[in-house]
């Protein structure tokens, strides 16, 4: 299906209520216009943005899916998603935009709750066991990672139960049962233990091979990610000798990608401590000798590695919607590299760090290149090439 075809005929039943697709009342070119009008809003003055690339088909393309589990005053058990803005529970069996084994995953858990006794838990009464089911699935490698987020961590007949779901989905490749006691909005909590498997799946992305976590940062849109980071690496215009600094780097994505791609020497920062435990095991997955992670906040650790001298050539930066700290890009104006190449999924503080960057620096935007990574939501995902 090309993306001229493609039109808001398969308009999802509960769109009005979940609130998750804001753009699926539009065809997807006209979401494409709409998300290309935005990104020239907040970043023509910096240059002239390029044609944002979507997909051929825009649909299915979510490899992260969680559902929120809910008992309704008839008992009859809901599993769906918040409703926009609230704490109401909209019932879905499947989604247009979600992983179809992750969702039929989810609605065989929801079926086998009865017969293993399980209740749901209750946000007023602070009672029941099941809060929420997260589903991860590598779509390279089919391994599918199955984690039940429960309030206590007492899960009686637990061994029946691994053996129910796989006996559906074999291709279920690790359980994890992550427990969540606390009246929060987080849907994981600190601690977990593993019921099945390694407790990580893996993917495949850009020849690189990564391990993923139940709480580790892996992009949910393997397609476009590739686009995304490729585009970053050709920005960075790496020629083999150069130091790469990936800040905010998750599993170490980018950074393990570019150091396979031609970087000389890679270091990465990551405040979550589980990521970059799985950075490390990442990079020796893939043999790379030219690659260290630290943990820390990537401001702190721009400031230490600036007031240390000690030079870098390109900074890679991934930083999450609120955009990067003063902190951060004051180190990064001190440090002065060759290259900056910005990763952002939010135009609007992404114009202001560029603002902030082409005010105090001798940086200038050479290139913006648009992706949409997020069909049929108000998302966007922006590479911007910054130089001297």
């Amino acid at each position: 299906m090309k993306k001229s075809e493609i039109t808001n005929s398969r308009l999802c039943p509960v769109y009005k209520k979940c609130g998750g697709c804001q753009l699926q009342n539009m065809s997807y070119p006209e979401q494409l216009r709409f998300k290309q009008n935005k990104v020239n809003r907040y970043l023509k003055p910096f240059g002239k943005p390029l044609p944002i690339i979507g997909m051929d088909d825009p649909y299915h393309y979510r490899n992260k899916v969680q559902a929120a589990f809910y008992t309704n005053p008839q008992g009859r058990i809901i599993s769906g998603v918040y409703q926009s803005g609230s704490h109401r529970v909209v019932g879905i069996d499947s989604c247009q935009i979600e992983d179809e084994t992750a969702d039929k995953v989810i609605v065989a858990v929801r079926k086998l709750m009865r017969s293993f006794k399980m209740t749901t838990f209750n946000e007023d009464t602070g009672r029941g066991f099941l809060r929420h089911v997260l589903v991860k699935r590598g779509f390279a490698t089919n391994q599918v990672m199955l984690v039940l987020v429960t309030a206590k961590p007492m899960f009686p007949s637990k061994n029946n139960f691994v053996k129910a779901i796989r006996a559906q989905f074999p291709e279920i490749t690790t359980i994890v049962q992550n427990i969540n006691p606390y009246q929060t909005n987080l849907v994981l909590g600190d601690k977990q233990q593993v019921l099945y498997g390694k407790g990580y799946i893996e993917d495949v992305l850009c020849g690189c091979r990564f391990r993923i976590s139940p709480k580790s940062f892996y992009q949910i849109n393997p397609v476009q990610t590739e686009v995304l980071y490729g585009k970053a690496i050709e920005y960075a215009g790496l020629k083999g000798n150069e130091t790469v600094l990936d800040a905010y780097c998750g599993i170490g994505t980018i950074g393990i990608i570019a150091a396979k791609h031609g970087a000389g020497r890679v270091i990465g920062v990551e405040l979550n401590g589980d990521a970059v435990r799985d950075a490390i095991s990442n990079a020796k997955a893939n043999s790379l000798q030219n690659i260290r992670f630290y943990k820390g906040d990537a401001g702190d650790f721009m400031r230490a590695v600036a007031s240390e001298d000690e030079g870098c050539d390109v900074v890679m930066m991934d930083p999450p919607r609120a955009g990067s700290s003063k902190v951060f890009l004051d180190s990064l104006i001190q440090m002065d590299p060759k290259t900056v190449v910005y990763v952002s999924c939010n135009p609007e503080t992404l114009a202001r760090d560029l603002k902030y960057l082409t005010d105090n620096s001798r940086y200038r935007v050479r290139k913006i290149q648009p992706v949409d990574m997020f069909p049929h939501t108000n998302h966007i995902e922006t590479v911007v090439l910054l130089s001297q």
